[in-house]
C-alpha cells in the first residue's frame, strides 16, 4: 500500500470526541521516547505530521490522522514516563485505555518497542493487558539503525524469546527504521492486508 495523503483529522481526551468520520483505526502506543512521531512521519511520508519532541511524554492527546481518506492512523500518548506526577501519569493511562477500551473503529495497536534494549517490564505488563482484555495487537521494535545487523537481531530474538515464555504465539513482528526507511512498506503492505478484509 502506498500513502498519497495524510493529514490531521483532530485531537481528543475521550473516545466520545474523536472524528465524526466514522474510518478503521490502526493505532501506536509505545513507552515515552520511543521514536514513535518518527515512525508515523515515515509512514506516511510527511516529516511534519506528528510532532516530534527530544522530551519524553509530548503528546498528551489521542491524535487522529486521515489516511488516502479512508483510515485513520491514530498517534496515542507514550506510557510508562516516569517523570511525570502520579496524578498526569493517572490521567494519561486513562485517556489512553478509555480510547483502546471504547473506540469501536479500532483494528489493531501497534505497540512500539525500542530494539536497542530488552523489554521492560512496563512493556510487558501493557501488553500482558491487551492479551487479557483481547486486544488485537503487532509489535514493532524501533531504532533499527542504532546499531548493526547482528547486535539488532540478537535483541530482537531475546525480546520476542522473552514474549513467548509468556505467550504460545507472537503476533506479527516489525523491524522499522525511521533514518533509512526500514520497514515500511512491510507494515503498509500489513495495514493495507487487514484493510481489505474488512
Amino acid at each position: 500500500m502506498k500513502i498519497t495523503k495524510a493529514e490531521f483529522a483532530g485531537s481528543s481526551t475521550r473516545v466520545t470526541q474523536k472524528p465524526a468520520r466514522r474510518l478503521p483505526e490502526f493505532a501506536f502506543i509505545g513507552r515515552s521516547n520511543v521514536g514513535k512521531s518518527s515512525l508515523i512521519n515515515m509512514l506516511t511520508g510527511n516529516s511534519r505530521l506528528a510532532k516530534t519532541s527530544g522530551t519524553p511524554g509530548k503528546t498528551k492527546l489521542v491524535n487522529h490522522f486521515t489516511v488516502n481518506d479512508n483510515w485513520y492512523l491514530v498517534d496515542l500518548p507514550g506510557y510508562g514516563y516516569a517523570k511525570m506526577p502520579s496524578s498526569a501519569r493517572a490521567e494519561l493511562r486513562h485517556l489512553i485505555w478509555d480510547y483502546i477500551n471504547n473506540s469501536e473503529e479500532l483494528v489493531l495497536l501497534f505497540v512500539l518497542l525500542d530494539s536497542r534494549h530488552p523489554m521492560q517490564e512496563i512493556d510487558l505488563q501493557f501488553i500482558r493487558e491487551l492479551g487479557e482484555k483481547g486486544i488485537p495487537f503487532s509489535i514493532i521494535f524501533t531504532k533499527g539503525d542504532k546499531q548493526g545487523p547482528t547486535v539488532l537481531q540478537k535483541q530482537v530474538e531475546q525480546n520476542k524469546a522473552r514474549l513467548l515464555e509468556e505467550w504460545e504465539e507472537l503476533p506479527p513482528v516489525f523491524v522499522s527504521s525511521s533514518v533509512s526507511g526500514d520497514g515500511k512498506e512491510d507494515i503498509l503492505a500489513y495495514i493495507g492486508q487487514i484493510l481489505q478484509t474488512l
